[in-house]
């Protein structure tokens, strides 16, 4: 393998991303109005954005898409086929660290058993290109605590930017095959280590934990809060939109629904995000629902993050991003319910 640490110049990106473009699908963020980010697919550089809120939808929707197709079946022949694999392979380019941490999360969940075949089969074919934040991306992110402000692995190439270059870790032959097919990098030098290493410092005095809490605290606050009235705070603000378990980079649940086509013969098997925050999510037959109230459902949405995780895959799996604050139309605030939680149990 080639040297790990390699430079491109700003001034190259554009027509890196085109050549990058011509043999590869390419995806990275781009402007949606005039505050919104989303991944979209491009040609070149002249729409990219990588100096971004987190996107509307984090990149999630690549690696397990919002609506998939999964079998096609015959009724009257009685066959069940799979669906129709993609073909060829997509590059996330310019996603942030914490989103990095959503997908590592992610991996580790579909690998257990049962292993998600289906979420294996795409993430087979994605190249994850990270960048780093050096600075705060806005007020609704609370990547320092969760110790995501910092790169933590699950890329293929990592992008620091420095003064009129960016820095870039070469972490798998994936990366490598990027770096060498395209033609753009050249090696990094002395200089471009010690600004990197300068970056790296200034990092330090930017980012500061954002709750009262610690990181290494935070299972215990919610293990100990289970009867919290915090929650009944929760149950008159929430208005159940689901819009916060929607846009949550680690949120895995979804549907199964049998489709019919018209002739009524014919259809297929499609599987669609689903949250805990829907009012039906915990009905069962009979109509008996384990969480009917909203703040039972806060309640258990907050425990998925930061208290059952650990247990079971010793990591939390909220990574900071801030999307389920900024979308939450009660203008509920994750930072505020931990800082009300710790005040009780610290």
């Amino acid at each position: 393998m080639m040297n790990p640490q390699a430079v491109i110049k700003k001034s190259d990106i554009d027509a890196w991303i085109t050549k990058l473009a011509g043999s590869r699908t390419v995806v990275a963020p781009v402007r949606k109005g005039a505050k919104n980010f989303a991944f979209a697919e491009v040609k070149n550089g002249k729409r990219i954005c990588l100096k971004y809120i987190p996107t509307i939808l984090p990149p999630k929707k690549y690696f397990m898409p919002q609506r998939e197709m999964i079998q096609m079946f015959d009724r009257v022949k009685h066959q069940w086929q799979p669906a129709m694999e993609t073909d060829g392979e997509t590059v996330l380019l310019g996603v942030h660290t914490c989103d990095l941490s959503g997908i590592g999360f992610l991996n580790t969940v579909m690998d257990a058993e049962p292993r998600d075949v289906y979420y294996a089969k795409r993430r087979a074919k994605i190249v994850l290109i990270g960048i780093e934040c050096n600075d705060y991306c806005d007020e609704f992110a609370s990547c320092k605590v969760m110790n995501n402000h910092m790169p933590n692995g699950n890329y293929d190439l990592f992008f620091t930017e420095l003064s009129d270059s960016y820095w870039v870790h070469i972490a798998s032959p994936a990366g490598e095959k990027i770096v060498s097919e395209t033609g753009f990098f050249a090696a990094a030098g002395k200089d471009h280590q010690k600004e990197l290493d300068q970056v790296r410092a200034k990092k330090q005095q930017i980012f500061k934990d954002e709750v009262k809490v610690k990181h290494e605290a935070l299972k215990g606050v919610f293990a100990n809060s289970f009867e919290s009235p915090v929650w009944d705070d929760l149950d008159k603000r929430c208005v159940a939109c689901g819009n916060c378990t929607n846009v949550c980079p680690t949120c895995y649940c979804f549907d199964i629904r049998d489709e019919l086509n018209l002739d009524l013969a014919t259809g297929c098997r499609v599987r669609v995000w689903d949250g805990c925050q829907n009012e039906d999510f915990a009905k069962v037959a009979g109509g008996e629902n384990f969480r009917k109230k909203r703040g039972q459902r806060q309640r258990h949405r907050y425990m998925r993050k930061f208290n059952y995780p650990v247990d079971k895959f010793k990591r939390y799996s909220c990574t900071g991003c801030g999307r389920c604050t900024r979308t939450c139309m009660a203008k509920i605030s994750l930072k505020e319910t931990i800082n009300a939680l710790a005040g009780e149990t610290v």
